[in-house]
């Protein structure tokens, strides 16, 4: 028996990175997994190795910034499986430029792949959560917690997100319906990217981080995604859980 068996979660982004390390765990708990995303490729192999895990997961290709398409995502999940218990949102893409020179695209960017869908995902998704008595796991970020210096646009769309996932938990609650936050370091395939083209700046920020290392997409993020997912979690809401190797401490 898994944590998940049989419940169904959405997750944005799912093809990789953070997503599929999340859509992995999932599966391994017994969950059925909808990974959301728009590269068909990499949809369709994340797909493949999902369904070697998790035989019912899928994959659905979907532009997110399409807001009008938004609700057929949940339409479409809870008429194939007759439910839905998780929306994780994670997907999200912005630009990394000073203030002064963030554009209305930057903000439009931003907005529209993180934080508008984010909230007509989770609109759509209430009333079938509210069956469910399901979960809710946005995305944080230390970006916008700590106010990361070029980062405007993406720290903006994310202190947002955990501005709507406080009041959905205020909100949610008497439904049953827990609404929560990850805020993560990952070695993610960017990262990876990043370590390559910049290794001096990669070893500065990964000296800085206490456990000495960036998270595991799947080991690391994935097992706290299935915690909020799963029955262990039902007494938490509206918290952000920083998942980063104690680099961001709140108070």
């Amino acid at each position: 028996m898994g944590k998940l068996d049989e419940k169904v979660a959405i997750i944005t982004g799912g093809a990789g990175g953070i997503g599929s390390g999340m859509a992995k765990a999932m599966a391994k708990e017994g969950a059925i997994v909808v990974i959301v995303d728009l590269n068909e490729e990499t949809g369709k192999a994340m797909e493949k190795e999902l369904q070697a895990i998790s035989p019912k997961s899928m994959f659905m290709q979907a532009n997110l910034m399409d807001r009008e398409n938004l609700p057929n995502i949940i339409k479409t999940v809870v008429e194939k499986y007759g439910k839905l218990n998780v929306l994780v949102n994670n997907a999200h893409a912005s630009k990394q430029v000073t203030i002064e020179d963030i554009t209305q695209d930057d903000l439009d960017l931003s907005f529209n792949t993180g934080f508008y869908p984010t909230f007509y995902l989770m609109q759509a998704a209430l009333p079938y959560l509210k069956e469910t008595k399901g979960n809710v796991i946005n995305f944080a970020s230390g970006a916008g917690i700590n106010g990361h210096e070029t980062q405007g646009s993406y720290a903006a769309a994310k202190e947002a997100i955990r501005g709507i996932s406080r009041v959905a938990a205020n909100e949610w609650g008497r439904f049953g319906i827990n609404v929560n936050i990850i805020s993560p370091i990952a070695n993610s395939p960017g990262v990876q990217a990043w370590a390559k083209a910049q290794p001096e700046y990669y070893e500065a920020v990964r000296s800085k981080i206490p456990l000495g290392r960036f998270g595991d997409v799947e080991e690391d993020i994935g097992r706290v995604a299935v915690f909020l997912a799963s029955e262990d979690s039902q007494y938490m809401t509206g918290q952000t859980f920083m998942v980063d190797g104690g680099s961001i401490m709140l108070h």
